[in-house]
């Protein structure tokens, strides 16, 4: 199964592609970030957004996907504009047909590492050892996708375990 994790936002939402083999072992596909720059009115970033995020889509052509759950921000401007953006994506992964999962911080964190509070770099190491990777995935919001997706292959098969057991 191939999963397509995203970490939303407006300036910067990072993608990354997991795909799962039969056996059960994990592969980075593809990552990286969508930027959009902050001298373009909202509505255009926006579109960028929308439209990057669809040729990834069309690329790859992802099975599954999964998105973070916005979680509380003191800032109330940045969590509306990451809201905007999470709006976009949502809204590309359904038109997509895509079935969706959606994960708080805390439960990628529990999924990735065994810790619902660990690091960044604590995140970032384990996604690296999870995918076989030479270094550690950047940008951060690319590590924190690609998290995402194996939070999600890591819920579908416990889902399927339990199905099984019926």
């Amino acid at each position: 199964m191939l999963v397509l994790g995203i970490d939303p936002g407006t300036a910067t939402t990072g993608y990354g592609l997991v795909k799962q083999s039969s056996d059960g072992s994990l592969a980075a596909v593809a990552y990286g970030a969508i930027l959009t720059p902050k001298e373009l009115p909202m509505p255009e970033r926006l579109e960028k957004l929308f439209q990057e995020l669809n040729q990834i889509i069309l690329l790859h052509r992802p099975d599954s996907s999964a998105v973070e759950k916005l979680f509380f921000q003191k800032n109330v401007k940045t969590a509306i504009s990451v809201g905007q953006g999470r709006g976009v994506v949502l809204l590309a992964l359904a038109q997509a047909s895509l079935p969706i999962g959606e994960y708080t911080p805390n439960e990628i964190k529990q999924s990735v590492t065994g810790y619902g509070s660990a690091d960044k770099h604590q995140m970032q190491e384990m996604v690296r050892m999870l995918l076989d990777l030479p270094k550690r995935p950047q940008p951060d919001d690319a590590a924190d996708a690609l998290a995402v997706a194996i939070c999600h292959l890591h819920n579908s098969r416990y889902q399927q375990l339990i199905e099984e057991t019926k």
